[in-house]
């Protein structure tokens, strides 16, 4: 069996169980946590860091999460929007003047968080999602494709500078910082958008799926949230320096399982976790509640969408191009994350439905 470092409760000895048998299957490398009223009763990692298994994937270890980084996003717009800085109802155009053109003036907030602002596309070069000015300037002379707040359609790229905008134009800060100084380092949460050169050493590269290269691209509609729209984003590109520099808010984020549980724990602990408040309990049920519910244009399923979360029965959360998940049960206070660099391919990959599964086996003898 593959070795397996870190620390769980013996309760849940089924999630580092089920992380080895992922390596001793073939992939690369992984972190896996849990994390139950704000504790961890599972962080734990394996296997490798880099494609050549030549680097030990490390406790400090962070790789790109893809679109699990949209949960980040969301969440420091929910933490304006409980300040009182950011009202969720109100037109985009109050805080991004611009925006209003091309018959978006009736664009609110929350449709920008659910999906539902008929902006899905992005079909600019991929070198302009490393231009931050020029990508939203793109985005404010769209016409949107649908009645905003009348259907969803997945907006893989564009949801993160859309949200990203609005948190920028409020606060003067880029979404990378904002996340930094008012979520990440209150908690201390090792995560990060917009890495910088002293952190290069310790990512994770991402690995193609069996069968595929670096040209690997994201999938079409019909198959699991993809960072992929109008312009196909290749597994090179997120491999590429370029990328981890930039910040783009809906699948550039870096971090481990144990970060990502740790920051989503706060909505699984009704907005306060490890004595830092970052929500009330009223601001954090508030991404909870249904936005839309139906047939999304873009995945080609079905979809109940909150606020920035994709709503999974009693549970809630999303997950990322190649395996990447994060999930949350306000109900039991706990959080699952499953991060990796080994890529499988969408609408074949249960490692994160099994690693979550794995967590409720855990819950269940807690609660016993």
């Amino acid at each position: 069996m593959a070795d397996i470092r870190g620390s769980y409760d013996d309760l849940f000895t089924a999630v580092p169980n089920a992380l080895a048998g992922f390596l001793d299957a073939g992939d690369v490398g992984g972190s896996a946590a849990v994390f139950v009223d704000g504790e961890p009763v599972v962080d734990v990692w394996g296997g490798f860091a880099d494609a050549g298994r030549t680097a030990a994937w490390e406790r400090d270890t962070v790789t790109n999460v893809w679109s699990v980084t949209k949960t980040m996003t969301a969440l420091s717009a929910l933490v304006l929007a409980d300040r009182g800085d950011l009202d969720l109802d109100a037109p985009v155009a109050r805080y991004w003047p611009e925006f209003a053109a091309a018959g978006k003036e009736k664009v609110l907030v929350r449709h920008l968080l659910s999906h539902t602002a008929g902006l899905p596309d992005y079909d600019g070069p991929v070198e302009e999602l490393y231009d931050w000015a020029a990508v939203t300037a793109r985005l404010a002379a769209l016409a949107p494709q649908w009645e905003p707040g009348t259907a969803a359609g997945y907006h893989s790229l564009t949801q993160g500078f859309l949200v990203g905008e609005v948190v920028r134009r409020i606060t003067g800060r880029t979404p990378g910082a904002f996340f930094a100084e008012e979520v990440a380092g209150p908690l201390g949460a090792d995560f990060l958008m917009g890495l910088s050169a002293g952190h290069d050493h310790r990512v994770a590269l991402a690995v193609p799926p069996p069968g595929q290269d670096e040209d690997y691209v994201a999938g079409a509609a019909g198959q699991d949230p993809t960072p992929s729209t109008a312009t196909g984003i290749r597994l090179r590109d997120g491999n590429s320096v370029s990328w981890r520099r930039a910040q783009i808010p809906a699948a550039s984020g870096f971090g481990n399982a144990r970060s990502v549980a740790l920051v989503q724990s706060a909505m699984a602990c009704a907005g306060s976790v490890g004595g830092v408040r970052l929500l009330s309990p009223a601001g954090c049920a508030r991404a909870w509640e249904e936005q839309y519910s139906g047939e999304d244009r873009i995945l080609g399923m079905p979809m109940s969408w909150g606020l920035g979360y994709g709503r999974f029965g009693t549970t809630y959360g999303w997950g990322g191009w190649g395996g990447s998940l994060v999930m949350i049960d306000p109900d039991a206070r706990m959080t699952v994350a499953y991060v990796t660099n080994q890529m499988r391919e969408p609408g074949t990959d249960q490692r994160g439905l099994e690693l979550v599964m794995a967590a409720y086996e855990g819950l269940q003898g807690l609660a016993g």
